[in-house]
């Protein structure tokens, strides 16, 4: 019997952040240290369908990250036997492989929001970052913006709208709570997706009408003045943190285009250039932030730094892109671990909370 690991790489998935998974799945699997895991690889295209692709991506246009395409593999279901993990042939009912951890790489809905996390866990699987709390908290900037102020982390004002009441919403109130220059977000996105800078009345509900195609809750939040600053966050009972990086775009906002579609888009300086203590209280904070929504194995946390040195949470972002220009990935290379090193790392952590919570009695 082989002795190496097997995991199942699960990408694409049902999500406006679709083509990002496809590039950070690329990454993932090429960065994989093939001495001791064996890659299963999963695709699920737009419609939620799955299929197997083997050990290797069979991808579209896979350098453009604006055209990159999942081809269609063999349909497959995953097995719900406890003691068997088998990849399921839908056609024949054949065995095509079978796994011992599941790595989503599914980002936004569907991936982040506990969906896959739940689903790992009826199946008894490991997988790797946060589970269904975690991910669900972290997915849902609302929640999440509740827990951090009860615990007296600084937020950004937000107001939440829900779809149903909407109409009923008057710009001249927000204004009158929140300044003149917010920001419309679908609660329950990443990525940017959705998101949208309001100068001006003319703008405001067109905004709230893109956020609500995403979500049927809408965060409008006050516009923070500060550095744009992202930690990553690695472990499960003793998190750390890297060092900070800083996001400076090149103008606006960091949109989705910025981020992925346009390389120059925005400037990442890694490490940021702040002072030790400013470091040493962002790092600190990084991981408050990481045990009080009660994340594991990994999240980046983003941050405004104020001139006076308060530090604003923006998000919690709970499977981060692993792009070639994706923060989370680059930033403990600059720490020290590179890509085959961490990808190790963040099985490995996955394995050992899975045996940690199987050890759990379930029987009184």
């Amino acid at each position: 019997m082989d002795p190496k690991i097997k995991v199942a790489v699960i990408f694409g998935g049902k999500s406006a952040e679709h083509k990002v998974s496809l590039r950070s799945a690329k990454n993932i699997v090429a960065a994989l240290d093939r001495s001791k895991y064996i890659p299963v690889l999963i695709g699920i295209d737009n419609d939620g369908q799955w299929h197997y692709h083997g050990e290797s991506m069979q991808l579209l246009h896979a350098d453009d990250p604006a055209k990159i395409e999942m081809k269609a593999g063999t349909k497959v279901y995953l097995s719900q036997n406890a003691d068997d993990h088998s990849i399921i042939d839908s056609h024949d009912a054949s065995t095509l492989s079978t796994i011992d951890v599941i790595f989503p790489v599914l980002h936004g809905t569907y991936g982040e929001d506990g969906a896959i996390q739940g689903f790992a866990k009826i199946a008894n699987l490991a997988c790797v970052g946060p589970g269904i709390l975690g991910s669900a908290i972290g997915m849902d900037k609302d929640i999440m913006k509740r827990l951090l102020r009860d615990a007296g982390i600084g937020i950004a004002d937000y107001i939440l709208v829900r779809q149903h009441d909407s109409d009923v919403l008057q710009y001249q109130d927000v204004v009158a709570r929140l300044g003149k220059e917010l920001f419309v977000k679908p609660a329950n996105m990443g990525s940017s997706v959705g998101i949208s800078c309001v100068r001006s009345e003319s703008e405001f509900r067109p905004a709230l009408e893109l956020a609500l195609q995403f979500d049927t809750k809408v965060i409008v939040e006050e516009k923070i003045v500060g550095r744009e600053i992202e930690v990553s966050v690695l472990g499960n009972e003793a998190p750390r943190a890297s060092i900070p990086g800083e996001v400076i775009p090149k103008d606006g906002f960091y949109s989705y285009e910025r981020k992925y579609l346009d390389e120059s888009g925005a400037a990442l300086e890694i490490p940021a250039d702040l002072r030790a203590e400013q470091v040493k209280k962002l790092q600190d904070l990084a991981v408050v932030v990481y045990q009080c929504l009660e994340l594991e194995g990994l999240s980046r946390v983003d941050v405004f730094l104020q001139d006076d040195d308060t530090i604003i949470v923006n998000e919690v972002n709970t499977l981060p892109g692993f792009t070639e220009i994706s923060m989370y990935p680059t930033l403990w290379q600059i720490s020290g671990i590179d890509k085959t090193e961490l990808i190790d790392q963040l099985i490995q952590l996955a394995l050992a909370k899975h045996e940690e919570t199987n050890a759990l009695s379930v029987k009184y």
